[in-house]
């Protein structure tokens, strides 16, 4: 696909304002797409759209599923527009009386557990009015999406009806549910079949909100750029509802998981997802993939393929071992998967993430499809001639990033950088240092980059206190929100004239 030159901002749904202690799918997004749209801004970029675990600290990158949307995306006041809630639906109190309230829920980050004890009974509310009371034609809206949706909602839903009962991941489940078996599965959608419909309910309310904020989005311009991770997480409706399409042992556990290998100054990494069986998806034509991208280029308009060295070839470790350095280098069909992805969706709006991975059989498969790659200034060094991570040395047909969701922001990683380095980056920029923020932003913008992006972080310059996530730590990430009142009309009045100035012309 070719993509003519913009610009955009990251911002993940979790981290906008709103009233129920999470960002969602209601106001608090159509004021940050008006804000973007005064921006004047084509992009806005966010991490995968899944319903997350707490057990993983919530990150979106350990999805119960790659297709099913975040409950907690799905907007109360929303519900209430359209009947199925009330205001006094969304009060605390035994009788949600003239004496109770809402809750008082922080704003400057998410507290994923308060919100899920808040939201849950809601939608468990909502559902049931709904099955009640529905309009004609919200029943009817809701079986089309039920038929759209049937190649993968119906595993998600029982999986996740499974889970209420055995209350834990589907690997300790017991050995006819964890293995499929038909029987075991027809008595468990009869026993399950109010759970399961909830479940359905909750994922069509968010279909419908998403389309309704995408629309809203379309209407000013703003077109949505999404995450695809290459890998899943084991505990998921995809791993569960497919085994064949994963590397796994007669007993459904993984047989290898990813990762990648150590490199000098580290000792690698193991992630624990389990890894593809690429010989059988090629035998399908890939046909999990390909739904997997049809449900995703549904939902957005482009899509960031992160850990795209996967499609290459892919570092594969025993389960059993805990070293990543016990892993192996594996071939994945990199040419003949994204042919066949091509020949099915045509034009591949996809950007691709090739961060320290530049050998030649990823620059090989990235260049035959003309995926633009990231270049991000954090690995830059400043005083090294050519450096390819200084913007000013951005090739063309890259995207351009000021910073990501899983780096420090450019305030913090400014603060970080040896006295030299931050000396070199301020002579390259042109900077005083005053607004290094702004002097990034801009040295993007002024790049050879096809595509400029910025995080809202940054716009506000904001420190560490701000970062999204620490690769590699479990706990304390993806929870830092903005308030309302960040978003102030200066900011993007000045992001406006630079991408007038830098972009447009």
């Amino acid at each position: 696909m070719r993509f003519d030159r913009s610009a955009g901002v990251f911002c993940h749904l979790t981290s906008l304002p709103g009233p129920h202690g999470v960002g969602d799918l209601g106001g608090g997004a159509r004021a940050f797409v008006d804000w973007l749209a005064d921006a004047d801004q084509s992009y806005w970029q966010f991490c995968p759209l899944g319903p997350t675990a707490s057990i993983h600290g919530d990150s979106p990158y350990q999805s119960y599923s790659a297709f099913a949307g975040n409950p907690l995306l799905v907007s109360l006041d929303r519900l209430v527009d359209d009947g199925y809630l009330d205001q006094a639906d969304l009060r605390i109190g035994a009788d949600a009386g003239d004496e109770a309230a809402e809750p008082d829920f922080p704003d400057d980050h998410v507290d994923y557990d308060r919100v899920r004890a808040y939201k849950t009974p809601r939608l468990r509310t909502a559902a049931e009015r709904f099955h009640a009371d529905a309009a004609a034609d919200d029943r009817v809206d809701f079986d089309a999406f039920r038929e759209r949706a049937s190649g993968w909602l119906d595993d998600y839903a029982l999986f996740m009806a499974l889970r209420t009962r055995y209350d834990g991941a589907w690997t300790d489940w017991p050995e006819p549910v964890r293995t499929r078996d038909p029987d075991a599965l027809a008595t468990h959608r009869a026993e399950l079949a109010d759970e399961i419909r909830y479940r359905e309910f909750v994922q069509f309310v968010f279909d419908r909100q998403w389309r309704a904020l995408r629309a809203y989005a379309g209407e000013r311009g703003i077109e949505f750029v999404g995450d695809l991770p290459i890998y899943v997480a084991l505990d998921s409706a995809d791993v569960w509802a497919a085994p064949e399409v994963f590397d796994l042992t007669a007993d459904h556990e993984p047989a290898a998981v990813a990762g990648v290998p150590p490199n000098p100054g580290d000792d690698g990494q193991r992630w624990g997802n389990p890894v593809y069986d690429w010989e059988t998806l090629r035998t399908t034509g890939y046909e999990w993939w390909l739904d997997r991208l049809d449900r995703l280029l549904d939902l957005v308009d482009v899509a960031r393929i992160d850990h795209f060295k996967g499609f290459d070839e892919f570092w594969a470790i025993p389960a059993d071992a805990d070293d990543p350095a016990a892993g192996e280098w594996r071939p994945a069909p990199g040419h003949d998967f994204f042919e066949t992805v091509e020949a099915e969706v045509g034009a591949l709006p996809f950007v691709v993430e090739d961060l320290g991975f530049l050998d030649p059989g990823l620059v090989d498969l990235r260049d035959r499809f003309g995926f633009p790659s990231m270049r991000v200034p954090h690995y830059a060094d400043w005083c090294r001639e050519g450096d390819m991570y200084q913007p000013m040395h951005y090739p063309v047909g890259s995207v351009g990033y000021t910073s990501t969701h899983d780096t420090d922001t450019l305030v913090g990683y400014y603060g970080s950088l040896p006295d030299r380095q931050r000396d070199c980056l301020r002579y390259n920029v042109g900077a005083d240092g005053a607004e290094v923020h702004w002097s990034v932003i801009e040295a993007v913008w002024r790049s050879d980059a096809v595509v400029a992006f910025t995080t809202v972080q940054d716009v506000l310059g904001l420190g560490s206190e701000a970062r999204f996530n620490r690769p590699g730590t479990a706990t304390g990430n993806w929870t830092w929100r903005c308030t309302e009142a960040a978003f102030r009309d200066d900011d993007a009045a000045r992001l406006a004239r630079l991408t007038d100035e830098q972009i447009r012309n």
